[in-house]
């Protein structure tokens, strides 16, 4: 199912679960079907440099059961390492249909909606689920409060699809700690701004940006100030990270 790419010299681009675009389907129905837990992430430029200058974080990613190429700079490293990119699975594309199908197919999960803040909080999760009822909680708690609310709010013997929504990497280390103490049919979603994107809050780059591959030139125009150093200063330092690894 997945693409080879153990032989690439970039050691984070090796971390990676890359998939050809048929075979996005049918992962989808298998980590929907799991009887253990699952725990996925995105990988973009921002985690890239994140996985690269902090060594707990790349831990944190590595940990988790899959790991998805999220963006044109993504896949521009894997052409650089001589490496077929598969498709590009965002998870502002990807969520809401993971979502669909688990929901769909599970019709008694519980569901926990992990990140932001109110009002955001309330109305991307109403969105995404379609209105299914779900346990919620912001962002900004320790850790710990997050294992603690689906350990004491959840059935072990029902399945259970969690969205973490607290931005990399604290949604990354979150989903380590519940893989850890969690058993039984569990989906982890490391969803970075989904449900901000879902409440409206902040609003998606036009279908041409997308397709350029440009959508980070459009959020960074709407929040030059968050986002300057992810992206001025970020993507310079990206492109030297990758030619480091490379070669």
């Amino acid at each position: 199912m997945f693409i080879n790419n153990n032989d690439v010299a970039d050691p984070l681009i090796r971390t990676l679960d890359l998939l050809p675009e048929s075979e996005v389907p049918g992962f989808i129905q298998e980590i929907c079907a799991t009887k253990k837990p699952v725990s996925l992430g995105f990988v973009n430029q921002h985690a890239y440099n994140l996985m690269e200058k902090d060594k707990p974080v790349f831990d944190a990613f590595a940990q988790l059961t899959y790991r998805l190429r999220d963006g044109g700079g993504i896949k521009i490293a894997c052409k650089l390492n001589q490496c077929y990119p598969g498709a590009n699975l965002n998870g502002t594309d990807l969520i809401p249909r993971l979502c669909k199908h688990y929901l769909a197919k599970h019709s008694d999960a519980e569901v926990f909606v992990l990140g932001t803040q109110e009002p955001w909080l309330s109305r991307g999760a109403k969105t995404l689920l379609k209105g299914k009822p779900c346990h919620q909680l912001d962002g900004f708690k320790d850790d710990k409060i997050y294992l603690d609310l689906v350990q004491q709010q959840g059935h072990s013997d029902k399945p259970r699809l969690i969205i973490l929504a607290m931005g990399m990497p604290k949604q990354e280390r979150v989903a380590h700690s519940l893989m850890a103490h969690l058993t039984g049919p569990v989906l982890i979603v490391c969803g970075g701004a989904i449900i901000d994107f879902s409440a409206g809050r902040v609003s998606r780059a036009p279908r041409l940006f997308r397709s350029l591959g440009l959508e980070w030139l459009y959020r960074l125009a709407l929040e030059p100030k968050r986002l300057f150093g992810r992206y001025v200063l970020g993507i310079p330092l990206f492109f030297y990270f990758l030619l480091k690894n490379r070669f």
